[in-house]
């Protein structure tokens, strides 16, 4: 039995863990009880030595002490404050005015404001459900394919997975032991060409299958001209004035901002987008402001909508991952940024109660102790975990796979993708990716493209079945029953669940797409990261050995290696003058080593 137990712990490990988690015992529980008890067998059968827990007060001190898991409270009461202060209905409302006129321009209107909301709330639950009871019945109302509608909300809920600042990415940083600044800016592209990959599906629809997606007719737009007209012509017209204000900065932004924060290295090219559409949109919210102040007339009422609807969450997304990309604030400083940010856009559209404020920061707490008691969980399982060399058996597990690095990648997003369908992101998270990462680097793999993959599949949880959650955000606000509409007076059929889940499919297999663009196109992440410092060994051990004191029996410093003075004019050696001990910082001769040849 002892002999059994020995050559199959790690098994009988994680059969443990599975069984812990089909009783439905809480994870973070199942996680510290299955490591505590299979410790323990371990332990009495000599596998492992008594004292094996005994550093385990410090791990979880470590974690309280951790400082960039501060970045997840800062963030979700950010984004809980802006979806509480009804920002979501008064974006949807207002987009919708824009793109409506347009086939298609609705499901738009969702899509760009779940971008919004992802890179504010970056909660799943919160979109999906704010754009189910927003958005839902218009896009019935006026004749959309219900799979198409359907689809469209839950897919564009679920991008705050995806676009920093997310929460995963936080979290993915932190167990891959990498920069949570770094998994932002790798994760921004991405997330950008999935919103795009989104539309242009849209923009085919209405191409092929116009009748699926029908423009708004003109007695649903309401913010038009006395004159009749819609005032997309001033919206343009801004548009336009912004773009190029946004433009000039592009082109002149490592002249302004290297002299201001003491830079040497030409900026990322995330850093220069960022701040690009933080000026543009400044620029756009003084022009609407100037133009109310002063009642000059020059823009029309969608205009000026727009502007002070959409420009301030856009002024406080660009201005938070600016200053994250810039290296002035870490994410932690940048979410409490956020977080502020969030309190004066509440107080400025007068939602901001002690109401709000209270259930905000309960929300935000038990979100906050939900994470940090899961990291308590797999730490207390990483222990017997790592004891029994359990990571040797995973990459056991992995070393025959063909194919290298894309074959381990391909059997890892399967393997992340079925998982998804079963259990929560977190989970994946927190117990199956720090058992992946020491295999990603024994390939050479780069942990923030690993991570922005993983991100991007672990997406697709929300949207399979059978426990997609956004499936269920949805189904909780649709209608259960037929029911007549206020507006037209038509009797509207109810929203079946089977509809939901075949409006999920499309998506999923966009976010697949996306997961394999990336896959096979790791520039599109770690492009933006910069190049990585080309170590010279030999130049390192040559420094190495000359900051080593000399010994009497080195060789160095004797008379004979000594090179013997030059005589002076009357045929004698002049004294040797006693030099004045060169001062060397180890720290700069060591920087100076390490950079490469040719700078």
């Amino acid at each position: 039995m002892v002999e059994f137990l020995t050559h199959n712990f790690v098994p009988l490990l994680f059969g443990g863990l599975l069984a812990f988690l089909l009783s439905g015992f809480p994870v973070a529980f199942a996680l510290a009880a299955t490591g505590l008890f299979f410790g323990y067998v371990g332990m009495e059968i000599g596998l492992f030595p008594p004292g094996l827990f005994q550093a385990l007060p410090l791990r979880v001190f470590g974690i309280m002490q951790n400082e960039t898991l501060l970045a997840i409270p800062f963030f979700t009461l950010m984004g809980i404050i802006l979806e509480r202060s009804r920002m979501a209905e008064a974006l949807l409302s207002t987009v919708a005015q824009v793109f409506g006129p347009v086939r298609g321009g609705l499901a738009v209107a969702v899509i760009l404001v779940g971008a919004l909301l992802a890179a504010t709330t970056g909660v799943v639950a919160a979109a999906v459900i704010s754009m189910g009871l927003i958005s839902l019945p218009i896009m019935l109302r006026y004749g959309y394919n219900r799979t198409i509608a359907m689809g469209t909300i839950t897919a564009s809920g679920t991008l705050a997975q995806a676009i920093p600042p997310s929460l995963v990415l936080i979290v993915l940083a932190d167990q891959m032991g990498r920069s949570v600044g770094d998994m932002y800016a790798g994760a921004l592209v991405p997330g950008l060409m999935l919103v795009g990959l989104y539309l242009l599906f849209i923009a085919v629809v209405a191409i092929v299958l116009p009748k699926w997606v029908p423009a708004l007719p003109k007695e649903a737009r309401i913010y038009s001209e006395p004159s009749g007209a819609s005032g997309h012509r001033s919206l343009l017209v801004l548009l336009v004035i912004c773009a190029v204000a946004g433009w000039f900065w592009a082109r002149n932004h490592e002249a302004i901002i290297n002299p201001l924060i003491g830079r040497q290295m030409a900026p990322g090219g995330d850093e220069v987008v960022i701040m690009s559409i933080s000026v543009a949109s400044v620029l756009a919210l003084v022009l609407a402001l100037l133009n109310r102040l002063f009642r000059l007339g020059l823009l029309s009422r969608l205009a000026e909508q727009v502007t002070f609807v959409l420009i301030p969450p856009l002024v406080l997304i660009f201005l938070v991952l600016g200053t994250i990309f810039l290296g002035v604030a870490t994410p932690t400083e940048g979410g409490a940024m956020g977080a502020l940010g969030a309190l004066i856009m509440a107080a400025g559209r007068r939602t901001l109660s002690l109401k709000l404020l209270r259930e905000a920061l309960e929300s935000t707490t038990k979100l906050s102790i939900f994470v940090l008691f899961i990291l308590i969980g797999s730490t207390v399982f990483s222990f017997t975990f790592n004891a029994a060399d359990g990571h040797i058996w995973v990459e056991h597990l992995f070393d025959k796979l063909p194919g290298g690095q894309m074959g381990f990648l391909i059997v890892v997003n399967f393997l992340v993708f079925v998982l998804g369908m079963f259990i929560d992101f977190f989970e994946i998270a927190f117990i199956v990716v720090p058992l992946l990462v020491p295999v990603a680097q024994s390939l050479d793999i780069n942990l923030i493209w690993f991570g922005v993959i993983l991100a991007m599949n672990m997406q697709t949880s929300f949207l399979t079945p059978p426990f997609g959650f956004a499936l269920f955000y949805l189904r909780s606000v649709a209608a259960r029953q037929d029911y007549t509409d206020k507006v037209t007076g038509q009797l509207i059929p109810a929203v079946t669940t089977a509809q939901i889940y075949k409006g999920s499919i499309a998506f999923i297999v966009l976010q697949l797409i996306m997961v394999a663009v990336i896959m096979l196109n790791p520039g599109i992440v770690i492009g933006s990261l910069g190049e990585p410092v080309k170590v010279d060994n030999q130049a390192v051990q040559e420094l190495l050995r000359d900051m080593a004191p000399p010994s009497e029996d080195s060789g160095y410093g004797t008379e004979e290696e000594t090179p013997s003075a030059e005589p002076s004019a009357d045929g004698l050696k002049p004294e040797p003058e006693e030099a004045a001990p060169a001062e060397v910082d180890p720290n700069k001769a060591l920087e100076d080593a390490l950079k490469p040849k040719g700078n």
